[in-house]
């Protein structure tokens, strides 16, 4: 199985030349070009995601109980129809009420959420769950807590897990640390096959393509994964780049 994520950078007329209008088909043209039987998209506003479910028909959006918000920015998946069955799937907040709409605590500076799909594999009977996130960009306490969150959830499920999503954070953080501590069975795949934690593996280019930051966009998998190999894609089109964000891609078997 192919899992990608990635963040689309958000719907903003300020983004000159690189706004969403001159850029959303290089990111279709990505997305089926590397064909991931699971894909996590982070900061899509409403009008981007819509335009994403038109304009992939292989996919089936996993919008459980959405309703239509010109504001929210909303970690989402994509399950390609050949290979993945929706059964059942869920959000929640990343706050002390996850169950309140927008909700945020901590020093975060926007409402995080949690977007969970519960799947059958292809043909057969083996049951996965995908889950995609973003924490906060701004709030260091608010990340630590949210990613506790996540961990803790993780803890109490039984089906194998995969966790993709921005995390905001490097991998040598207190955020990175809680989502794989042995309990939650989380391991980070780009450390299962590479390691290496140069710029090469660095996420974030801001259009530039030169990585900055660090690794912050990051896929982790319970041992019931065999990561198989593990790509940044730094593929652009004519000079320009589908994202701020380098998608990031794995290939796993069960």
């Amino acid at each position: 199985m192919k899992i990608m994520t990635f963040n689309l950078r958000f719907e903003n007329d300020r983004d000159g030349e690189n706004a969403w209008a001159n850029r959303r088909e290089l990111v279709v043209e990505i997305i089926n070009r590397y064909q991931p039987d699971i894909l996590g998209t982070q900061e899509g506003k409403w009008t981007q995601l819509m335009y994403l479910n038109d304009q992939l028909p292989e996919y089936e959006i996993v919008l459980p109980g959405r309703t239509p918000d010109k504001i929210i920015q909303c970690p989402t998946l994509f399950l390609r129809k050949e290979a993945c069955v929706l059964k059942a799937s869920s959000d929640f907040w990343l706050s002390k009420t996850p169950d309140v709409h927008l909700s945020k605590n901590w020093d975060s500076a926007f409402p995080r959420m949690i977007s969970i799909a519960h799947i059958r594999v292809g043909k057969s009977h083996q049951k996965i769950i995908a889950a995609v996130t973003h924490l906060d960009n701004l709030g260091v306490e608010a990340r630590f807590e949210q990613a506790k969150i996540i961990s803790q959830w993780a803890d109490q499920q039984q089906d194998p897990i995969i966790l993709m999503g921005d995390f905001n954070d490097d991998p040598a953080s207190r955020v990175h640390e809680v989502l794989t501590l042995p309990q939650t069975r989380l391991c980070d795949a780009w450390v299962a096959i590479s390691g290496d934690e140069s710029e090469k593996s660095y996420t974030h280019h801001g259009f530039s393509g030169v990585p900055q930051l660090s690794r912050m966009d990051w896929i982790l998998a319970t041992p019931s994964f065999k990561v198989k190999a593990a790509k940044i894609i730094h593929d652009e089109i004519n000079g320009r780049y589908p994202s701020d964000h380098f998608p990031y891609m794995v290939d796993i078997a069960l």
